[in-house]
């Protein structure tokens, strides 16, 4: 069946479009607005071009840009339906990489819009192409509240480190060897909000461990060891120079307080994934460890599970497949992470993998093993291992809907 392939080059004011037939013969070259009206224009003059040469079916691409191309993708799958089975119509959104990647393969094409719709109509024609794009609105919803989080996430992780570099000039010791499990837990940030590094190595001993207990609500097993040991840590940091104190702690009271909001604003993504998730069966929960959170950022990302032939697909996608390095009877065993994939879904396989290794004795030992095979980056290493393993079993969890049986209890 003869094909008609539309490249679409999307922004945020228009969108650039070139019209191609399968032998690579350019129809149409123009562009449009981003909006309702554009859009229509689109299928418009898509309907005219495929009746003129006698086409049956529609090949539409454009880069996955999030915002900039969800409407028009969404809008034309709806809107072409009404003209099925008279045209068939595949809409896909294309990884920005990849065409770039496809982009290379010419010589020396300039950088411009309507360059990179002919690319992207070239692309559609040569095939290789991902899953046509399917109508998965609730995924995306779900999607758009994970995506947030991810990214506060990340924030909040940026401004933790600029607070703990901060830190370091008010209160070098503590940097460097916080005695508290947690710098960011209540007790750590009373003793860094309310207390200098001069104060507390003048202070009584006694009255130390009576600001202790009072902000650790009596939880330390031996405050007075504590005590001591934070007023040797005190009276062996630097000092701050006067007029760099209030400056410093200014700073370091404006980013936690941009920490604690962002932590807010976490909580309630959360409780609003939660309320999603009700409505989406699956028995991803059914693993301890994996929560409506990692849970919501793994189907998001994901789903339908019948786009993966199998896990090993499900993994590329997540970018959790290592390069092969082969020549004649060479095949090197040191071989680095591919540098591609879906970010989002690779980082709540990751944290979630972080989480079920602390509850199931099948992925504590594995990591374990992986942890003590190398010397250097050993929990990085180990938990992106487990991250891979964890994909087999979410793959299969998601193809079978079937509960989930840890290894202790299996016959």
């Amino acid at each position: 069946m003869s094909k008609l392939l539309v490249g679409v080059d999307v922004s945020l004011k228009s969108h650039h479009v070139h019209f191609m037939m399968e032998d690579g013969n350019s129809l149409a070259d123009f562009s449009v607005s981003n909006d309702q009206l554009g859009a229509d224009t689109l299928i418009k003059r898509m309907l005219e071009a495929a009746e003129k040469s006698q086409v049956k079916q529609l090949k539409i691409g454009m880069e996955a840009t999030d915002q900039y191309s969800w409407h028009l993708a969404h809008y034309l799958k709806d809107q072409l339906k009404g003209y099925e089975p008279r045209f068939q119509s595949f809409i896909y959104t294309l990884n920005a990489r990849k065409v770039a990647r496809f982009k290379k393969g010419y010589d020396s094409l300039p950088k411009n819009d309507r360059i990179d719709a002919w690319v992207i109509a070239d692309h559609l024609r040569f095939g290789r192409l991902p899953y046509e794009m399917k109508d998965a609105v609730q995924y995306e919803a779900l999607q758009r509240l994970t995506r947030t989080r991810f990214h506060f996430m990340k924030e909040i992780g940026r401004n933790k480190t600029y607070f703990l570099n901060q830190l370091f000039l008010k209160f070098s010791g503590l940097r460097q060897d916080n005695p508290f499990s947690n710098t960011f837990g209540a007790t750590s940030l009373a003793v860094i909000e309310e207390l200098e590094p001069e104060t507390i190595a003048e202070m009584r001993i006694e009255e130390l461990v009576e600001f202790l207990q009072d902000k650790g609500k009596n939880r330390f097993e031996n405050p007075e060891e504590l005590a001591k040991y934070l007023q040797k840590l005190a009276r062996a940091s630097y000092r701050l120079d006067k007029a760099m104190q209030d400056p410093v702690n200014l700073s370091l009271s404006v980013t936690l307080s941009t920490i604690q909001h962002m932590e807010s604003q976490v909580k309630r993504l959360d409780k609003e994934i939660a309320k999603l998730m009700k409505g989406i069966p699956q028995t991803l929960t059914s693993v301890k460890g994996i929560g409506d959170v990692f849970a919501a950022g793994l189907i998001a990302e994901i789903g339908d599970i019948s786009r993966f032939k199998s896990h090993h697909s499900l993994a590329k996608y997540a970018g959790l497949v290592w390069s092969q390095y082969q020549s004649g009877e060479y095949e090197s065993e040191e071989t680095s992470r591919m540098r591609t994939g879906n970010k989002y879904l690779r980082y709540y396989l990751i944290q979630a993998a972080d989480s079920v290794r602390k509850h199931d004795s099948e992925y504590k030992a594995f990591y374990n093993k992986k942890y003590q095979e190398v010397p250097k980056h050993k929990h990085k290493r180990a938990l992106v291992l487990t991250a891979r393993k964890l994909v087999r079993l979410v793959y299969s969890l998601l193809s079978t809907n079937q509960l989930y049986t840890p290894l202790e209890r299996r016959d």
